[in-house]
Formats: C-alpha cells, structure tokens, sequence
C-alpha cells in the first residue's frame, strides 16, 4: 500500500477522532472563541474533513492545484474571507489547518505501527500537504484585508471631500489634509456631480485645512478650477494664508485668473455679489423699510 492511499484511508478510518482533537487544538489555541464561535468552528471543521477526505481519495498525489481539490480550496478560502472581516488575526485564521497537523500525526502513528519508513513517508506528505493548504488560507486572508483597506481608504476619501451647499447656487468644498492626485480626482468628481444635481453657478474650493501647498497641489487646484468652469461654475478658492501666498508666489504658481480669498466667509460674500445678493443686518434691513 502506498503513503498516498494510505493517508487516504487513514483519513477515512480516523476522521472521528482526528476531528475530536482537532477540535480540542483549536479550542486550546482560540482564546475568545464564543459558544456561537465554536459551533461554526465545529460546522466549518467537519465540512473541511469531507472535503479533505474526498479530494484525497480522489487524488492521492495531493496535488492542491488539482480540480479534485477545488472544493478544499473554495472552503478555505471563504474561511478565510470570514475571518478577515470579522477581526481574526493572521495566526488566529492560519491555526484553523495548522491546528490539524498533531491529531493527523497521531492517526498516522496509530495507522503505521512499527513501521518507520511507512510512517516517515506520511509525515513528509501530510507536513507538506497542510503547508500548501495553510499557503492558501493566508493567501486568501491578505487579499481579503487589502480588499477591506481599499474600500476603506475610497470611504475616508469620499467622506472627506464634502460638497456643502451654502445658497441657492453657491457650493464650498472643504478641503482637510493633503492632497495628491488620487484625491483630487475624488474632489473633482464629488464637486462636479453636485454641480450639474444643484446647477449651481458658484462653487468655493476651501484650502484652510490644507497643511502644505506646494506646485503639484496648485496644480491640481487648476485643474478644479478649470473642470468647474467647464460645467459652467465660477470656482473661487479660500483659505489661502499667508505663508501660502508667499509659496504660492515663490513657487510662481500662476492664480491671476482665479478668485482668491483669505477667509471662507470672504469667498461666499464674493459669490453672493456676483449672483445678485446683498446679505444685510436684521437691524439695518428694517430701518430700510
């Protein structure tokens, strides 16, 4: 009988109790597993012995890349994916087929008896099997966290390019920490949408929050600016300190054919003139009347 069917056999003849320690390590190695956890341990553990058992009588050359393995891979890697976005860590996720490797050492033993080489054989197989499937799992975890990491970074992009509309037809775009070229193409689309939904005719680009103006975020600023007039929007820009004028100027940045002021409230009662607005005190407008 050769190690592979004999791995095979010894899965199907000791499934029980390799399933039993197995259970046993991970519950030793999970230290916050809930009663809920564990039952979806067990659930998720039985169904990977199946598989396992399946794939290796099918093929026992334990070729993980086989078809006969699809279902062992799929299984893994949806673990995986759970884990990942429910807060497991790397070692926690990996543990769930490391774990299996002292119940299947045991069995194979058992299986072997005295016969040594038999037993060095299985070993050797059955060590390389579990790393190839461990390979797998973590595999399938990193992508799974880059996934989470991506989004998250488009969310905090898009929650920190806010449109706000201040009138009627008057939009200010706050912008708060530094701004490269993948957010600027988030600021320019956020504000160009809110444009053509609120048709306004005026829109600030607010730089109070913005640390460091250098050439390239000058740049891009043009480049709003410009976008915006194509929509058919005036784009004033606010914010712009001192040292940022100093900077701008050393830099020889060229603003002359935009709108600048210091302050936010500057910029809005700008655009409020040129769309035909006069803001006024209470006190004032009635001793007009």
């Amino acid at each position: 009988m050769s190690s592979e069917s004999g791995f095979a056999k010894i899965l199907a003849n000791r499934s029980s109790d390799i399933i039993q320690e197995w259970l046993q390590q991970q519950a030793a190695s999970q230290k916050r597993m809930s009663a809920a956890d564990q039952q979806e341990t067990e659930r998720r553990s039985r169904e990977f012995m199946e598989a396992l058992k399946a794939a290796a009588q099918t093929d026992p050359g334990a070729n993980v890349d086989a078809p006969p393995w699809a279902p062992v891979r799929d299984l893994l890697t949806e673990l995986s994916a759970g884990r990942a976005k429910s807060g497991y860590t790397p070692s926690e996720t990996a543990t769930f087929v490391l774990s299996l490797k002292k119940p299947l050492f045991s069995a194979l033993r058992a299986e072997t008896g005295s016969d040594a080489s038999a037993l060095a054989q299985a070993t050797w197989q059955t060590t390389e099997l579990l790393d190839k499937l461990a390979l797998i799992t973590m595999e399938a975890f990193q992508k799974t966290r880059e996934d989470v990491i991506s989004r998250q970074q488009q969310e905090l992009l898009e929650l920190s390019t806010p449109v706000v509309r201040l009138w009627e037809n008057v939009l200010a775009l706050p912008l708060i920490g530094t701004l490269d070229s993948a957010r600027t193409q988030v600021v320019m689309q956020n504000l160009l949408e809110a444009i053509v939904q609120t048709r306004s005719d005026y829109a600030i680009i607010d730089i109070t929050g913005v640390p460091v103006v250098d050439t390239l975020v000058a740049q891009h600023l043009l480049k709003t600016v410009a976008a915006a007039r194509l929509m058919g929007a005036d784009c004033l820009i606010s914010g712009i300190r001192p040292q940022i004028a100093q900077t701008i100027i050393h830099l020889g940045v060229d603003l002359a054919n935009v709108t600048t002021k210091a302050t936010l409230a500057d910029a809005f009662a700008v655009a409020l003139r040129r769309s035909g607005h006069i803001v006024v005190e209470a006190q004032k407008a009635g001793e007009a009347k």
